[in-house]
């Protein structure tokens, strides 16, 4: 089996993000290479939300940047921003459907935005994106009507309308069962793996941190930057950071070697 040299898709070069004097995030450095499922973690109030935002475009940091396939968000013009955003699908913790339109027109709405397709067309790549999610036959329903974890679905569907490069995840298994938040892991690795992208997960869940991500950055809520980096089961064997353990362990490292 041929081996692929890792190519980086995602630079975040000492990205700061504060508001005024309050500091959120500090000097974060790493590379999302084309193909990770990447994952950012850490314990609530740490910054990965924020961080997010500032990759998706929606919050501008305080210092440095972010690069797409070598070229600078923050540093690019709207034409080209608008372009760069072009390749992103982002999955909110909601799933952030609209309540009043179905799930087809959900899916819809950014083709119909950004696309001259036809109502047709349309109609048919929304029917076949809530069909790769699973919810084929479920184009009429509303976001009352159905399950969180459908929801969670459907928000997949529309980030993935218009055929995105890089797919951004914000908890994704939040408020899901155990049994759904292993469905939606699945699904997650499945779309990778067949629409070739580069998937970005926020998430504080231990299942599906070891599930799905080959690859992370861990931020420490305390010191306000992040203290590790790379695939969370290397970590979770070698990382000498009583933080890191503690979380990727919850707690059970430490009292191990305490016992010891």
């Amino acid at each position: 089996m041929e081996i692929r040299e890792a190519e980086p898709h995602i630079i975040v070069e000492d990205l700061t993000v504060a508001y005024g004097s309050n500091v959120i995030l500090h000097d974060l450095t790493f590379t999302i290479n084309r193909g990770d499922i990447f994952i950012i973690m850490g314990a609530s109030g740490g910054g990965k939300s924020t961080i997010l935002r500032s990759m998706v475009g929606l919050l501008q940091p305080t210092k440095g940047q972010v690069l797409y396939d070598g070229l600078s968000f923050w540093s690019a013009g709207p034409e080209e921003q608008k372009s760069i955003m072009r390749k992103f699908g982002v999955l909110y913790q909601g799933g952030a459907l609209w309540s009043s339109l179905t799930l087809g027109e959900n899916v819809a709405l950014p083709l119909q935005q950004y696309t001259d397709l036809s109502s047709g067309q349309i109609e048919r790549i929304a029917s076949l994106k809530l069909a790769l999610v699973g919810l084929a036959g479920f184009e009429e329903y509303y976001p009352s009507e159905i399950s969180g974890g459908m929801k969670k679905r459907a928000g997949l569907a529309r980030a993935m309308a218009l055929d995105p490069e890089i797919l951004f995840f914000d908890e994704p298994s939040a408020g899901l069962d155990p049994i759904s938040a292993h469905l939606l892991d699945e699904l997650i690795i499945e779309l990778r793996n067949s629409l070739g992208a580069t998937v970005v997960v926020v998430t504080h869940e231990l299942a599906s941190i070891f599930a799905i991500g080959n690859n992370s950055v861990f931020l420490d809520a305390d010191t306000r930057t992040m203290i590790a980096g790379g695939a969370p089961m290397k970590l979770l064997a070698e990382s000498k950071d009583p933080k890191v353990m503690n979380f990727l362990t919850r707690g059970e490292g430490r009292v191990q070697e305490e016992i010891r």
